[in-house]
This record gives structure tokens, C-alpha cells and sequence, in this order.
């Protein structure tokens, strides 16, 4: 019999085990990233929101509200940890600044394309949830006056 197996057969299996997970997490960012994040926006207007909800597919059904984040992924980022962020109820962190942001609100209609929207720019503290280090949620029902 052979000993001393069993910690390396744990070892590789950890190796095949970790990174889907990892993948996991990295697209859940990715989704986050698609639905709410636009650096650098031409036009903050209605059309702003129709266009950009339309071309990162949140359009099937009309999605009643999305908040596009403008800045740096970094200081987004920075928000899952101490740097930019702060604990907000149980599993939610607040930014400690406030982004640029543009809320897109659905006008009402069909849920169904084409959609219209109504937007909203201007400056708040978002409130995200995080995995990892990495946020992967956005509240939209977080809105401080």
C-alpha cells in the first residue's frame, strides 16, 4: 500500500475544482460590468438610454430601471473593499464618493421592444454587492437625496 496520496489526489483535485469557480465569479463581474458600467457616455439623454439598453441586450423583455456607473472600473471596484467602500446592511456595500451616474427608467408601453426610455443623469453613492473583491450587483432601489 501507498501512502502519502491521498493530501496530493486532494491537491489535484482542489486544482480542477478552482477554476470554474473563479470563472464563475469573473462572469458574474462581467454581467455586472455589461449592465451597469459605461466609462465614458456620448450624451446622457433619452437616446443615451435607449441605445445603451438596447445594445447590451436588456431589452427582451423592456428591463423597468438600469443604472449606468461612469468613472473607473478601479474605483468601482475599490468599493468591495475599505478604500472606496463601507458595509451597508448585511451582504451590501455603499460607496464612501459619489459616481456619475445615468438612470434609465422604462416610460411605459410594452415590455416589449421597441423600448423607451426616460434618463436621469447625476451624482450619488451607489450601493453594490461584492464576490471576491469584485462587484457583481448593483441596488437599484438605493437612492439618496
Amino acid at each position: 500500500m501507498v501512502t502519502g496520496q491521498g493530501p496530493l489526489l486532494v491537491f489535484i483535485l482542489g486544482l480542477c475544482v478552482t477554476p470554474p469557480t473563479l470563472a464563475q465569479d469573473n462572469s458574474r463581474y462581467k454581467r455586472f460590468l455589461t449592465q451597469h458600467y459605461d466609462a465614458k457616455p456620448k450624451g446622457r439623454n433619452d437616446r443615451y438610454c435607449e441605445s445603451m439598453m438596447e445594445s447590451r441586450e436588456l431589452t427582451s423583455p423592456c428591463k423597468d430601471t438600469n443604472t449606468f456607473i461612469h468613472g473607473k472600473k478601479g474605483s468601482i471596484k475599490a468599493i468591495c473593499g475599505n478604500k472606496n467602500g463601507s458595509p451597508y446592511g448585511e451582504h451590501l456595500r455603499i460607496s464612501k464618493s459619489p459616481f456619475q451616474v445615468t438612470t434609465c427608467k422604462h416610460s411605459g408601453g410594452s415590455p416589449r421592444p421597441p423600448c423607451r426610455y426616460r434618463a436621469t443623469a447625476g451624482f450619488r453613492h451607489i450601493v453594490i454587492a461584492c464576490e471576491n473583491g469584485l462587484p457583481v450587483h448593483f441596488d437599484e432601489s438605493f437612492f439618496r437625496l
